[in-house]
């Protein structure tokens, strides 16, 4: 049987000591330039001495006008690279894999954030987003890339991209917003083209055993499951990437999509063919007990997030308890505190009811 203690392998980079990575969380604590604060650095570190064998950055913006939200880290200027620098080793130093989210929220930056228009694969009226040129996507494609050797200077050892959730790149998968008639639009291979080429440029210009991984979607946000499955396999396909991670909302449910309603949303992804292309899951994991049973369904890591912010220490409690869960909620803003967040990140975290009590 596979434990949650086991090392994870990967083609590129060094093991992961366990099967615990801490999920890619917004929390809203960088600086408003984007530079790394104290309190995002106490959050991180926290995690990764809690028993984290990955620890990733939230989401960080590739460039200025693709910021998703209040107090996201940057990854996009050299003026970020003290703090990312410094953030690197503080992940390092507890034995846990430093990985940065890169990201760019398409048509869903806010305007009076960015000050100017969302841009995206598509003009969306409601969102206020106009179709970006040619020029623009291959911009952005650089933007990725310089990115990625950016935070491979500061010290980090691996990027995810973030393609999920209806940010800028799962909005080029996304069909019915992309109309596009130029090489990035029409066929899934031209919707896709923007990921590849990103992969490839990280490759050509980072180190060898620079981590590459890539969040999806199998759903939603104008995703098709047979689409997703057909980009899992190209992407495993190319030997390029080290990680899918998939954002599942609930690791065990059942598919949403005609021809998958009678499958768990794992098991579709667990059983396909990935070589060496290692599977992370993410999606209502708050015990123990269930993140065991994703790795006994065929998942290689799992991604912990609200039971991360409860317990800083959810891998070392495991180590422990092997039935330890998250704290039930909802959590004090003393015990918050305690476990590393700031006032600003409690309360984002209000905005999810019933998370956050007196």
């Amino acid at each position: 049987m596979v434990s949650l203690f086991d090392a994870v392998s990967f083609t590129r980079g060094r093991d992961m000591k366990n099967r615990f990575m801490l999920a890619p969380l917004t929390n809203q604590q960088s600086h408003v330039d984007g530079t790394l604060s104290e309190d995002e650095y106490r959050w991180l570190t926290m995690r990764a001495q809690g028993g984290f064998g990955l620890t990733m950055t939230c989401a960080s913006h590739v460039i200025a006008n693709g910021q998703g939200f209040a107090g996201q880290l940057g990854s996009f200027d050299d003026a970020h690279l003290d703090g990312l620098s410094r953030l690197a080793e503080g992940i390092k130093a507890q034995d846990s894999l430093a990985i940065v989210q890169l990201h760019h929220a398409g048509r869903r930056s806010p305007a009076d954030l960015i000050h100017q228009e969302p841009l995206s694969s598509g003009s969306d009226a409601k969102l206020g987003a106009r179709e970006m040129t040619t020029g623009e996507v291959e911009e952005v494609i650089e933007a990725f890339i310089s990115a990625a050797v950016r935070v491979e200077k500061a010290g980090f050892e691996g990027i995810e991209l973030h393609g999920a959730h209806d940010y800028l790149l799962c909005q080029f998968l996304n069909a019915e917003l992309n109309q596009r008639t130029d090489q990035y639009g029409g066929s899934l291979e031209n919707r896709s083209r923007i990921i590849f080429s990103v992969i490839d440029g990280i490759h050509a210009r980072c180190g060898e055993n620079f981590h590459v991984g890539i969040r999806l979607s199998p759903e939603r946000f104008g995703m098709k499951t047979t689409e997703i499955i057909e980009v899992y396999g190209r992407l495993v396909d190319t030997g390029k990437v080290d990680m899918i991670d998939m954002s599942l909302w609930d690791v065990f449910k059942l598919g949403a999509d005609e021809g998958f309603e009678d499958q768990r949303l794992i098991d579709i992804f667990a059983n396909l063919e990935r070589g060496n292309t290692r599977l992370a899951v993410a999606g209502k994991l708050y015990n123990a007990p269930d993140m065991q049973r994703a790795i006994d369904a065929g998942a290689d890591i799992v991604a912990v997030g609200r039971a991360a912010v409860t317990n800083h220490d959810f891998p070392n409690q495991t180590a422990k308890n092997p039935n330890f869960e998250m704290r039930a909620l909802p959590v004090s803003r003393e015990a918050l505190r305690s476990e590393g967040l700031s006032d600003v990140f409690i309360g984002y975290m209000g905005n999810w009811a019933g998370f956050v009590g007196d």
